[in-house]
Parts: structure tokens; C-alpha cells; sequence
């Protein structure tokens, strides 16, 4: 979304309707056939044209780039909806992948870029993925490697010559095109530019797909690039200023994540509430048990603190307008207090559903094996607390109001 453009804040009314349109949709098209792409490792392509015909997919971008409008706490109803009705965490990363590979090409990409690659994938006919994790730069993202030269193409036409590497690229065994982030300048943040490489250019190459803890109906994976040739209209904004169209997203991004946290941990607690009313063990419901109750008791309050938090984080980033170092910093907390929220819910409901709760298969054993991303991506936690730390001036040197770049991991 260009800086210019503002959406107007929907209602609380507006909000629960769409949040209840996102929840029968994963009840209709999505929780009969979850584990059969769990087991499959991949999203097929007919639900991302699904949840564009159900008006899912474009919530969050505005009417001119081929949106429905809206904004942040738009698209955090959409995703509280749908965690709520049985949805998993790596549904939600594989299905709304463009969340993290459209937003810098709405925001500053020219009119070619989105009506060749924006406006189809928020129809549900194109997949993206984001391209910025390299195999030896983990969360600085000012250190990739992966070079893209300026040079004359076969008709003399302006074009970058890519070669690098990218890992644990989202929807990358699926994508159409990756949002890849370049060096086309010096080292550092300043050389960065983001170029979009169709995945069907020679030279492309999906090196593996990944296999993972958690997330399994998430396609991950390692993607090398030859001597591939882009035009140079595929070049996202100005050259050398990918690095901050990057870190314009980190907020929405960590947010994202933050609900992924809360919203699993709050249908792991509903399906273990409803387990421990069923089951009987000698004689009695579990629920009758002293010691069950206590941890469902737990299991709320760290649920509704995650929750809470995360809201006022969204409110403050739509009220401020933007990301700003205080909004920068809670966002870090927040997405912190919801993943450990996450982390020991879901172990919980594990724990209170016994054995069944170790099948595979089982939904409370999906969301516990999901859980363990989410204090990784989006920035580890132990970078965030950094940059926290920074940004609250906490840290030699560092004052409150410290600018200093927001580096993430992808």
C-alpha cells in the first residue's frame, strides 16, 4: 500500500462478520482435507482460488492494486476466524504466503509489476513467495550474497543477471515467482534492492523441498540461482532500497505470527477443554480433577494476555500509522508472549490429552509441532529481544527513541 493511500478502520461488527466468513470457509474447504495435505507436504493450488473466490485472499490490500481494502486488524479477524475453526499454522503460512510476497509490490511496485504478478496472485491464479534467507545469513539481512549485475539482455534490453542461493523459502517448491531481495549496490543494508524472478526463468532451480518438524502441508525450500536473467521491470521501486521495503513489513509480519501463536494455543485449549469433559478416568471426567482444572485455568489467562497484547500492539501500529521504534518494540514483545504462550498451551493440551494427544494425526499434536516455528521465524526471539532492547534503550549506548535498522529472519 503506497504511502498515500489510507484504508478507513472498520467496525468491531465489520470485523466479527468477516472473521465468521473466514471460519466456515476453513470448516467447508479446509479441515476435511488438513491432513491429508499434512501428510501430502503441500497446499493444492485450487484453495488459493477457493479463498480468493470467498474474498479471503485480498483483505488487506487496497482497491487499486485489485484489493478488498481493509487493513491490520482486517486481516487478523480473517486469521482469528479461521484458527478458530480448525485452521493449522502451516495452513495459514502456505495458503496466505502473499501476505509476505506482495506487500512491498503494492507498496512501492510499478503498474506492470501489479498487473503481472499482484492482482493475479490475489485472484488465486499465482503463488509467491518472499526470497531473503541465504544459507550462511540467517537473520542479518543486510549480509546476503546473492548478486544481481546489471546487463544488457538479448535484444539489448536492460536486465539483472541473478546468482545466489535462498533456504527455507515458504511456498517455494509451488511459487510462480519469488520476491527475492539482491545485492545490486555495495555491501550492506544499502546495496539491497528486491527483484521479482519468475520461477519458470533458465537458471531457476528449486533445489530440494525441505522436510520439518511442523508445518508439514507448508511447502519449504532451498532455491538456487544461475545466471538467470530478469528484465529490469521486474525491479520492486528504486535500486538499493529493498532492505527498508523489507523492514517496512517486519511489523505486520511479527504481528502475523504473533496471531498464528495465540490462535492455535486458543483451539488447542477449546479442544482440550471439550477432551477433558469427556473423558472419564476412574470413574470421573477428567475436568473434575483439581489439578486439570488449574491448568485450564493457565491455559486461558496466557491465551487472553497474548491475545490481548497482540491487539494493542495492531491498534497502535493503525493508529500510528505505520511502524515506529515503540510500535517496532512491542511488536517484538508481543510476538514473544504470544509463541510462549503457544509453546505451553499446546504442550498442555498434549499433556491432557494422553495418549491420544501423541497420535499423529490428532489436531492438538499438529498445533504442538507447529508451535516450535513460531519463536523462529519472523525473527528469532533472541534477535527481537535484541532489538528490543535497543529500541527501549536498554542497550550501551541506545536511547529510546533509536532508529537503528530492524533486521529478521525469513
Amino acid at each position: 500500500m503506497s504511502a498515500t493511500e489510507t484504508t478507513p478502520v472498520s467496525t468491531p461488527e465489520e470485523r466479527a462478520t468477516l472473521s465468521a466468513a473466514a471460519a466456515e470457509f476453513t470448516r467447508r474447504e479446509i479441515a476435511p482435507h488438513l491432513q491429508a495435505w499434512e501428510d501430502e507436504g503441500r497446499v493444492p493450488r485450487e484453495l488459493h482460488r477457493k479463498a480468493a473466490d470467498a474474498g479471503l485472499m485480498q483483505v488487506g490490500f487496497p482497491e487499486s492494486v485489485g484489493g478488498f481494502g481493509g487493513g491490520l486488524l482486517d486481516t487478523i479477524a480473517v486469521q482469528e476466524g479461521m484458527f478458530g475453526a480448525g485452521a493449522s499454522s502451516g495452513l495459514m503460512s502456505a495458503l496466505f504466503t502473499h501476505g509476505i510476497a506482495l506487500p512491498h509490490i503494492a507498496a512501492h511496485g510499478s503498474a506492470y509489476l501489479v498487473d503481472r504478478y499482484l492482482r493475479p496472485t490475489l485472484a488465486g491464479e499465482l503463488i509467491g513467495s518472499l526470497g531473503v534467507t541465504e544459507p550462511g545469513g540467517g537473520s542479518d539481512v543486510g549480509a546476503i550474497t546473492t548478486r544481481a549485475e546489471r546487463v544488457a539482455g538479448p535484444d539489448g534490453e536492460p536486465c539483472y543477471l541473478v546468482n545466489g542461493a535462498k533456504t527455507f523459502i515458504t511456498s517455494g517448491t509451488r511459487a510462480d515467482f519469488v520476491t527475492t531481495a539482491v545485492r545490486t549496490g555495495g555491501p550492506g543494508a544499502a546495496g539491497v534492492s528486491l527483484l521479482v524472478v519468475p520461477t519458470d526463468a533458465p537458471g531457476f532451480t528449486v533445489d530440494r523441498g525441505l522436510a520439518k518438524m511442523g508445518w508439514h502441508c507448508s511447502d519449504t525450500a532451498e532455491l538456487s540461482f544461475v545466471d538467470v536473467l530478469v528484465p529490469a521491470t521486474h525491479l520492486v521501486g528504486e535500486e538499493n532500497a529493498g532492505f527498508w521495503y523489507i523492514a517496512e513489513q517486519f511489523v505486520v509480519e511479527r504481528i502475523a505470527l504473533a496471531v498464528h501463536g495465540y490462535g492455535i494455543a486458543e483451539r488447542a485449549l477449546a479442544l482440550t477443554v471439550e477432551h477433558c469433559r469427556q473423558r472419564a478416568t476412574f470413574g470421573q471426567p477428567l475436568v473434575s480433577r483439581q489439578v486439570v482444572r488449574h491448568k485450564l485455568v493457565e491455559m486461558r489467562r496466557q491465551v487472553e494476555v497474548a491475545r490481548t497484547y497482540v491487539h494493542a500492539v495492531a491498534e497502535q501500529y493503525v493508529a500510528a500509522g505505520g511502524p515506529n521504534p515503540d510500535v517496532i518494540a512491542r511488536a517484538c514483545l508481543a510476538k514473544q508472549t504470544a509463541c510462549e504462550a503457544a509453546a505451553y498451551v499446546c504442550d498442555q493440551a498434549v499433556q491432557l490429552h494422553g495418549g491420544a494427544g501423541y497420535m499423529h494425526g490428532t489436531e492438538v499434536e499438529r498445533h504442538y509441532r507447529d508451535a516450535r516455528l513460531l519463536p523462529i521465524g519472523g525473527g528469532a526471539t533472541e534477535v527481537l529481544t535484541d532489538l528490543a532492547a535497543k529500541l527501549l534503550g536498554y542497550s550501551e549506548g541506545s536511547t529510546h527513541t533509536d532508529r537503528s535498522t530492524d533486521r529478521g529472519a525469513r
